[in-house]
């Protein structure tokens, strides 16, 4: 694995004190460099580890899971296998040894311990992961699922990676880079003018009475809404120019970060209630909505206002 090191003092001082100063050094030098590396490009690590994480870990396991293999978190619509939980220590071990001094806000782990959240506070770079996105598709046997990683520090997001395997689909985006799929540049574009706009949505089973009433302000003449699959993918589509809009009234950055830098880099823009943009930190107005522009993310949250 490659080391990104730029000339910092890994040698023994006289004391514990010493040694420690000097790895600490090591790995404030060494996450500076990656940091520089993925900003100006370099996200081949990173896939190579999204992909041989879902390869080890998702894909063995994609239609073979046993009754046993499958649990509930807080419902029946709220699934976690043993693929998700493998894969997210996979994704644990190669991201934090990539960038030295970097934390994971995984969702497996912030389930287990939600203290984990508080890390998207903190002056560490964060790698926001969801290993699954698309546990109940997944669960079915369906090839709508994918890994999301995101790449943070002070709550900006840098860089994201939505991998989707049986899809053989990689979507890539960098702040201020622009954002690919296999490779190949992606623009969301804008609707045609006067064209119904469709709309990923929160599930019900998922929203509070108020959410509830903002999504039906969706249920509008030239508006055509619809329960969202995995929002990973759903991103992705937005940033495509394949679907106009999400609107979504939950914030667990593990299924927004990844996908609002995407659509984003693309060309897209993202806004919330109160007109505000989407922070991953948390405390935002819901429900949100991530557009292919700002004139369809200006109208969606109209709506969701008179909802």
């Amino acid at each position: 694995m490659t080391a990104y090191l730029d000339g910092a003092d890994g040698a023994d001082g006289a004391d514990g004190a010493d040694r420690t100063d000097s790895a600490d050094r090591t790995d404030s030098a060494g996450s500076a460099a990656f940091l520089d590396h993925v900003l100006a490009g370099g996200t081949t690590e990173v896939e190579e580890a999204v992909r041989k994480a879902a390869a080890a870990e998702i894909m063995p396991r994609f239609r073979q899971l046993g009754a046993e293999e499958i649990v509930e978190k807080n419902g029946p619509h709220d699934l976690v296998t043993v693929a998700d939980r493998a894969a997210e220590a996979h994704l644990t071990a190669s991201l934090t040894a990539l960038l030295p001094g970097s934390v994971v806000v995984g969702e497996e782990a912030v389930h287990a311990d939600p203290g984990v959240y508080e890390a998207l506070q903190g002056d560490a770079p964060v790698w926001i992961v969801d290993p699954v996105d698309g546990t109940r598709q997944f669960v079915h046997g369906e090839a709508g699922f994918c890994t999301l990683v995101a790449l943070a520090r002070h709550g900006e997001l840098l860089a994201s990676w939505t991998y989707a395997p049986v899809l053989e689909e990689l979507a890539v985006a960098v702040r201020g880079r622009g954002a690919t799929v296999n490779g190949q540049r992606i623009r969301s574009g804008a609707p045609a003018p006067g064209a119904v706009l469709d709309v990923a949505t929160s599930h019900p089973d998922y929203t509070t009475p108020d959410q509830k009433r903002a999504l039906l302000g969706l249920r509008t003449e030239g508006v055509r809404p619809r329960p969202c699959g995995s929002a990973g993918l759903e991103y992705l589509a937005v940033a495509k120019g394949e679907l106009d809009a999400v609107a979504f009234s939950w914030e667990y950055a593990w299924d927004h970060a990844a996908g609002l830098l995407l659509v984003e880099e693309a060309g897209g823009t993202d806004v919330t209630l109160t007109g505000e943009r989407f922070r991953v930190t948390g405390g935002n107005a819901l429900p949100f909505t991530a557009a292919r522009d700002a004139a369809t993310a200006a109208r969606i949250r109209a709506l969701l206002g008179a909802g």
